[in-house]
């Protein structure tokens, strides 16, 4: 299980950096080496103003020929492309190194190479991430020995995380330990590099079974942290331990330490550890025999898979489930939508250094895979003759409709709109007061009591009912029906619906769509995390058991699709 809050982009750290406003001043000759680094970390979200401060840095750094200088500029630039241009920043990175060679700065060349190592890795270029890690430490051994240490941790997590070298991991961490425990660890940056040494060493003795291991050092881990007030490692640590006694098939206590931190984890928008954490969920509830929560779980491990495009040797097992609980539930469609997943991944990690046959013939081989895969291609195509047929037709209908771009921004338009009303209507119900909303359904019951037919005092009880079920959010049952219901309110199905009918003035499948719906509406704007997750499993989230019928419901309650407000949310931020 990865850390996920290693420490990324060391740039951060070599300079003090004082956090300037927004400036309108356009003169960048005129500011020094240290406030255009300044300013340029004040406009982390304007990536113009960062470029133009880049291009200001390196002209000066030009005009004096200083070479150091140079190399920052250089790196500055290698930040902007980071996560958009692998190769671009790299091609930065080594003009970085190229200029501060022999300077001995305390963290140039050295964490060029880092940086470049980091990349590499999501190339998949482990081999060439660890020459550069070497680089990296032969020059931070002689200029910057806490450094050094850094380097040596990033180099034992690949081993572990990436290459499954844990008993070489094992040692580096062990060798990162001791020189941690000499120093002072007050210090709030060694106190917490020292953490996250501690989680290396836990996460490999867990990789390796050593199950009382583990234990002692994820409370270690979580003592550190508690002293050091570090909320996120401290839940890293109890999701870690989770995963070991669930390793351990002691799935409950697993669970109850999952269930603690998994909102921690939403909440740091730790993406790597909220799909570790459903992986595990899921392989505690198969080992209670709960398999459709169990497999509930594991798709949603393979909504952030989709969205990230990373995962590791570690998670992968939950394909096969999928693929067996699928098969035997008759439902062709998705068993080969899983089995395709499974086969790229693991081609993928096949392809770039990491050996996973062992693990893929555990559960299915390559050639079961494939001849399974075939199978079901052509079980589903005689299937679907007729469809291809209608969307060519469909297709040909579409090429020929002169009017359809016209079309399509009028849609654009229209659906925007009610994008803006859904975020307005939201807002103005967050801003009604609670003594409003009980005025309002008092004013409401009073005026249908009569319409109902039913004597008052019954009525106000299902009414003070279904308050009470909507407030403990009842509704994101996923099997919650209008009998259950009556059954939890002592009576009987008839009363229920029509008080539905009338005071809500909807059907009761309705009135639980919408409620279902509302929630989502709220939960997608304030939880970052769930605009990550697939329709698929935002519709088990919030209650509904398949895509299709979340995404009917919400278009039927706001007028737009789910897919086109979680867009529209990001293009808001």
């Amino acid at each position: 299980m990865k850390c996920f809050v290693k420490k990324r982009m060391v740039l951060l750290f070599l300079l003090p950096i004082i956090v300037l406003g927004q400036t309108q001043k356009k003169d960048y000759t005129k500011l020094s080496y240290d406030e255009l680094h300044q300013l340029y970390f004040a406009n982390e979200k304007d990536k113009k103003v960062q470029k133009e401060c880049a291009q200001a840095y390196l002209a000066k750094a030009n005009r004096e020929n200083i070479s150091i200088q140079k190399a920052k500029a250089n790196y500055q630039f290698a930040l902007l492309y980071y996560k958009t241009d692998t190769n671009k920043a790299i091609m930065y990175l080594d003009s970085v190194i190229k200029y501060s060679q022999n300077t001995g700065h305390k963290f140039f060349p050295a964490a060029a190479y880092c940086e470049k190592a980091d990349l590499l890795k999501k190339q998949f270029k482990f081999k060439e991430a660890l020459i550069n890690y070497n680089l990296a430490e032969k020059i931070a051994r002689k200029t910057n020995i806490d450094y050094y240490y850094i380097v040596r941790e990033y180099i034992g997590t690949t081993k572990s995380e990436d290459l499954g070298d844990f008993n070489e991991a094992l040692d580096i961490y062990k060798e990162c330990y001791r020189y941690y425990k000499s120093k002072d660890l007050r210090n709030p940056k060694l106190s917490r590099d020292y953490q996250s040494v501690i989680f290396g060493l836990a996460d490999c003795y867990k990789s390796l079974k050593n199950r009382d291991s583990t234990t002692f050092y994820n409370k270690l881990g979580f003592r550190e942290s508690q002293i050091t007030k570090n909320e996120e490692y401290q839940f890293l640590f109890v999701l870690n331990e989770g995963a070991n006694q669930i390793e351990g098939k002691n799935y409950k206590v697993g669970l109850d330490s999952i269930n603690k931190a998994l909102p921690k984890m939403i909440e740091y928008n730790n993406v790597g550890n909220v799909l570790a954490a459903y992986f595990f969920l899921g392989k505690a509830f198969d080992g209670l025999g709960k398999k459709e929560i169990a497999a509930k779980n594991f798709i949603k491990v393979d909504s952030i898979y989709k969205v990230t495009k990373e995962i590791t040797t570690e998670f992968i097992d939950g394909y096969p489930y999928l693929i067996t609980y699928y098969k035997n539930l008759g439902d062709k469609e998705n068993q080969l939508k899983y089995i395709t997943t499974y086969m790229t991944i693991d081609s993928t990690l096949q392809k770039n250094y990491r050996e996973l046959n062992k693990l893929v013939h555990k559960e299915y081989d390559t050639p079961r895979l494939i001849s399974d895969k075939e199978k079901l291609i052509a079980s589903l195509n005689n299937d679907k003759i007729v469809t291809y047929w209608g969307l060519g037709v469909l297709f040909l209908i579409t090429i020929g409709a002169g009017s359809f771009g016209m079309y399509q921004y009028q849609l654009k338009k229209k659906y925007r709109s009610r994008f803006e009303k859904i975020i307005n209507d939201t807002a103005e119900k967050e801003g009604t007061g609670v003594e409003e909303n009980k005025e309002k359904k008092t004013q409401i019951a009073t005026t249908k009591i009569e319409a109902i037919g039913i004597a008052e005092e019954l009525v106000n009880q299902i009414i003070e009912k279904l308050d009470d079920f909507e407030e403990r959010k009842g509704y994101l049952e996923s099997n919650i029906t209008v009998q259950m219901l009556s059954t939890i309110f002592e009576t009987n199905t008839k009363y229920v619906s029509k008080i539905v009918n009338v005071y809500k003035g909807k059907t009761f499948t309705q009135y639980i769509n919408d409620l279902r719906v509302e929630y989502a509406v709220v939960q997608l704007q304030e939880n970052k995390m769930f605009r990550k997750y697939t329709i698929q499993a935002l519709a088990l989230e919030f209650g509904f058991n398949n895509a299709e019928s979340f995404s009917t419901a919400f278009y039927k309650k706001t007028g737009i699709k789910p897919a086109y407000f979680i867009k529209e949310l990001g293009a808001e931020i």
